[in-house]
C-alpha cells in the first residue's frame, strides 16, 4: 500500500472520453492520490493524455500489472471488458475502480465480485450519483422511514443520442462490448439509484425496442415495471430518443411522505416529520408544490449553492470527485467503498432481466 507523498498511485485503463474524466479527478486529488501511467491500445491517445497529467504511457495492460509502482487501476474501457479487467488486476494485487457497467454478463461480474472476495483488496464500480447532496439526503430519509411505508417509485431518464455517438465509436451500440443500450449504457445509474432507495427486487415485465437508431443492435428506448420484495412498484423508462434530450427524473414514494429529484437536484421533498417549518401553501394544493420541504431540507442540511464553487470541479465530475474520495478512504481505513461490486452486479443482474423479459414477453423472477 502507497503512503508516500504520491498517495494512491493509480493508472488509468482507457483514455477515452470518460477515461479523460477520472484522469483530471485523480489529478485533483493529490497528494491522496495521483496518476502515474495512462494505458490505451492507441499509444497517441495514451501519450496525449499522460503528458497532460505527467505520468507515463503505455499500451500493455500485462505490463501495468507487473509494475510496483501502481497501487490501483481507473479501468474506462468497453463495457464488456471491465470484468476481465478487474479480475487480472485484483489477482495482481491492485485494487480497483471501474466504470459502470460492471460488466455485460452476470457470469463476467461474479467473477469479478469471487476474485474481490478471494484477495480482500478495495474495488468499487462508479455509480456517482450516490454521492449527489440531493441522492444523499433522500436516501437517509428512506433510511430513517421518515415516508413511511414505501409503495412506489419511477425513474425516467429520457435522453437524446445521435446517430454520430454510436457510428463515432465503434463499439457503441453493438451487444458485443455493449451489451446494451439505453438502459445499460445510459440509465444503469438511475438503476442502481432507484435499487438502493427502494430495496431488493424480486421481478419485471418490459419491453425494449430501437425506434430511432436503425444501425445499433441494442435498445434506444425501454420500459419496464418491478415489484419490491418490500411490496413497493415501480416503474424504469430510459431512452435516448427523446429529442433534444429532457432529464433524469427518480421520484420515490411512501404513504408519509415523498421526493423528487431531476437532474441531480432535490425537486421535492415532504416527509410527515417535517425538519423545519413547513412551507406556505399559497392556495396551490394539488398542485405538487403544496407543502414542499425541499429548501427547508437542503438548507437544514448545510447545503449553499454549489459545492464545487471555486474548487476546479465542474458539474460532470463533483460526483464523481466524491466517489473516489470514498474509495481513498476505503482504501486508507481497510473498509469496504460506499458503491460495492455487489451492487454493481445487482443493477446488472436487473437491467439484464429487463432484456430478457423483453425478448421472451413474460415477466422475469430475481433470486
Amino acid at each position: 500500500m502507497s503512503t508516500g507523498r504520491q498517495g494512491v498511485r493509480f493508472a488509468l485503463i482507457g483514455c477515452g472520453v470518460i477515461g479523460r474524466l477520472h484522469a483530471r479527478v485523480i489529478s485533483s486529488l493529490v497528494p491522496r492520490a495521483s496518476l502515474v501511467l495512462a494505458v490505451d491500445l492507441e499509444l497517441a491517445s495514451a501519450e496525449k493524455l499522460a503528458a497532460q497529467y505527467g505520468a507515463e504511457a503505455s499500451t500493455s495492460f500485462g505490463a501495468t500489472l507487473e509494475r510496483g509502482d501502481v497501487d490501483a487501476l481507473a479501468i474506462c474501457t468497453p463495457s464488456g471488458s471491465h470484468a476481465e479487467l478487474v479480475v487480472g488486476a485484483l489477482e495482481a494485487g491492485k485494487s480497483v475502480v471501474v466504470e459502470k457497467p460492471l460488466d455485460i454478463e452476470l457470469g463476467a461480474a461474479r467473477r469479478a465480485l469471487e476474485a474481490q472476495g478471494r484477495t480482500g483488496l478495495t474495488a468499487t464500480v462508479i455509480s456517482q450519483h450516490r454521492f449527489d447532496r440531493s441522492s444523499q439526503l433522500v436516501h437517509r430519509a428512506v433510511e430513517l422511514s421518515r415516508f413511511g411505508q414505501l409503495t412506489s417509485a419511477t425513474l425516467t431518464t429520457a435522453w437524446w443520442r445521435s446517430e454520430e455517438y454510436y457510428s463515432g465509436v465503434a463499439w457503441r451500440g453493438t451487444r458485443a462490448m455493449d451489451g446494451g443500450g439505453a438502459l445499460l449504457n445510459q440509465a444503469v445509474h438511475g438503476v442502481d439509484l432507484l435499487l438502493w432507495m427502494v430495496g431488493e427486487p424480486k421481478e419485471v415485465f418490459a419491453f425494449t425496442g430501437s425506434l430511432a437508431h436503425a444501425g445499433i443492435e441494442v435498445e434506444d428506448t425501454a420500459v419496464a415495471a418491478v415489484r419490491f420484495a418490500n411490496g413497493a412498484l415501480g416503474v424504469i423508462h430510459a431512452t435516448t430518443a427523446a429529442f433534444p434530450g429532457v432529464s433524469s427524473r427518480l421520484a420515490v414514494h411512501g404513504d408519509k411522505g415523498s421526493a423528487v429529484i431531476e437532474d441531480d437536484n432535490l425537486l421535492y421533498f415532504y416527509a410527515s416529520e417535517p425538519a423545519g417549518p413547513p412551507v406556505p401553501d399559497y392556495g396551490l394544493s394539488g398542485s405538487g408544490d403544496a407543502g414542499n420541504q425541499a429548501a427547508v431540507v437542503l438548507a437544514q442540511d448545510g447545503f449553499a449553492g454549489d459545492p464545487a464553487a471555486g474548487s476546479g470541479r465542474g458539474p460532470a465530475s463533483r460526483a464523481h470527485f466524491k466517489q473516489y474520495e470514498d474509495f481513498l478512504d476505503a482504501y486508507s481505513r481497510g473498509r469496504p467503498p460506499s458503491v460495492r461490486l455487489s451492487d454493481g452486479e445487482r443493477a446488472l443482474a436487473v437491467v439484464l432481466a429487463i432484456y430478457e423479459s423483453a425478448s421472451t414477453g413474460r415477466p422475469v423472477q430475481l433470486s
